[in-house]
């Protein structure tokens, strides 16, 4: 890595700080919400008769929270924690910083404040209305200008590839929220799309699938390439590849929405292309996750007592697999089974909660202690206990999520010898209720840890500087 001055230059730690602390009080908020809504699938009364607390409204605000609030305040806090330290220079502009801080808490609250009450252009991860669109695209225009910036009058000649993948999530994310956003507003808190139809549904999963294309995978892989070389105290395995994986992965994704929308209006040309482009996906991002893991080549000893290293290569491993399981999801005959099912679910959350929220939480436990004058956490042992529930709460979850789906698509198409269905749709879902109660549980761990986190931050952040040492970790 290119840290190679002597003298340490001035760096803008605030905002990383106010960054860092937002992504544990957001991811504690999100996952919450999330706990909640899946015991209302199998406990509908929690819902208390109240319009505001039933699952509808509250689904899109945990999907933002967990990925624009959690997910988008670790990308903030870890892309200029990154740009400063690989280009030897203080962030471009302070007050472009403080913007995106405060802007992008803004646009928190305004969800919390919104989608309650039912104010949803009703797209997936895109439901925020017209006023709050604005001032998430102003937010993330002055990001853009301030990552880049730093670039332009960084020290050193090299651009480590973490900056890559970070300067083509924000470019991308920019182009997708802006395009997907386009509408005809009717009032303040009202708007129609300005597209139609089928190309409204194509626009809308270029969109959402590059969401999670760009936002959660280039993003963090930014995340991954550089705290796992320093978490590890190794070189990327190789560097050669890691650039391969970059410009494989950003030709590639953008054309894979459409698997989305099979057996739907779409043109059919449309979906198998998307389904063609999903399946050769596989490819660059198992190189990713290759790269990822080989880096601890001479040092897998240290997962033995580094709990930190265990959520990065742990997430990685959730990485492989989810890249494994999306591309044969998106082939036309797996998905006639699993489309509309909870497979899909269990799917995303392996992503989500395996692969984006256990790189997020292993990249904050490393900068924690950088940012606050430490020389580690408060208590090793509870990063560790934190690792473990997070591990048994993910596999609870996503395992019961693809036994319900598979269920779910085989009663679905069952059918009489006379044509008629074998099921009705109520059995389908009273035969889906134990596997709720297991992803309820599942997610109790998650956010346990959460709190767990917590904890060892509040210790770690009002501990006196420099007082905390490391401790060995329990195996």
């Amino acid at each position: 890595m290119s840290e190679i001055s002597q003298a340490q230059p001035d760096y803008n730690y605030k905002v990383v700080r106010q960054f860092t602390i937002m992504t544990v009080i957001w991811g504690i908020v999100g996952m919450s919400l999330g706990v909640f809504i899946a015991a209302q699938l199998f406990a509908p009364a929690l819902n208390f008769d109240i319009p505001w607390l039933t699952y509808s409204r509250l689904r899109p605000l945990h999907t933002n929270a967990v990925i624009f609030a959690f997910g988008g305040c670790a990308l903030f806090a870890t892309s200029y924690y990154i740009v400063q330290r690989t280009s030897q220079v203080r962030l471009f502009s302070d007050k472009l910083a403080a913007f995106t801080f405060w802007g992008w808490q803004a646009v928190i609250v305004a969800a919390v404040l919104t989608l309650p009450f039912g104010y949803t252009t009703s797209k997936e991860y895109a439901e925020l209305e017209w006023p709050i669109d604005i001032l998430i695209a102003l937010v993330w225009v002055a990001y853009i200008i301030n990552f880049f910036g730093t670039l332009a009058i960084r020290k050193v000649s090299h651009i480590y590839v973490a900056n890559w993948f970070l300067g083509a999530f924000m470019l991308t994310v920019a182009v997708l929220h802006i395009g997907n956003s386009m509408a005809l507003p009717v009032s303040f808190m009202k708007s129609y799309s300005m597209y139609a139809g089928a190309v409204d549904a194509m626009m809308q999963w270029w969109y959402g699938h590059n969401a999670v294309g760009f936002f959660l995978t280039a993003g963090f892989l930014g995340m991954m390439y550089y705290f796992v070389p320093k978490q590890a105290g190794r070189p990327v395995y190789s560097y050669r590849l890691s650039v391969v994986h970059f410009w494989a992965l950003i030709s590639l994704y953008i054309w894979a929405g459409p698997h989305h929308l099979h057996y739907t209006a779409l043109p059919d040309w449309t979906q198998s292309l998307g389904m063609v482009m999903s399946v050769i996906l596989f490819v660059p991002s198992w190189g990713g996750m290759i790269n990822g893991i080989m880096t601890l080549s001479g040092a897998w000893h240290k997962l033995r007592t580094d709990p930190v290293l265990r959520f990065l290569i742990v997430s990685l491993s959730f990485y492989g697999m989810s890249t494994f399981e999306g591309p044969m999801m998106a082939i036309k005959t797996v998905n006639a089974l699993s489309h509309y099912t909870d497979w899909t679910v269990g799917h995303v959350h392996s992503g989500a909660l395996g692969w984006v929220a256990m790189v997020s939480i292993g990249s904050i436990y490393h900068l924690i202690p950088h940012l606050f004058g430490q020389k580690a956490m408060y208590s090793t042992k509870l990063v560790n206990v934190h690792f473990w529930f997070a591990t048994i709460g993910v596999v609870l979850y996503i395992v019961a999520m693809w036994m319900s789906g598979v269920l779910q698509g085989l009663m679905w198409r069952a059918v009489n010898a006379d044509g008629t269905l074998t099921y009705s749709f109520v059995e389908s879902l009273e035969a889906s209720k134990p596997f709720y109660v297991v992803r309820f549980v599942g997610g109790c761990f998650v956010v346990a840890g959460m709190l767990i986190m917590a904890y060892n931050t509040y210790r770690t952040v009002s501990a006196p500087k420099g007082s905390l040492v490391p401790e060995p970790a329990a195996a």
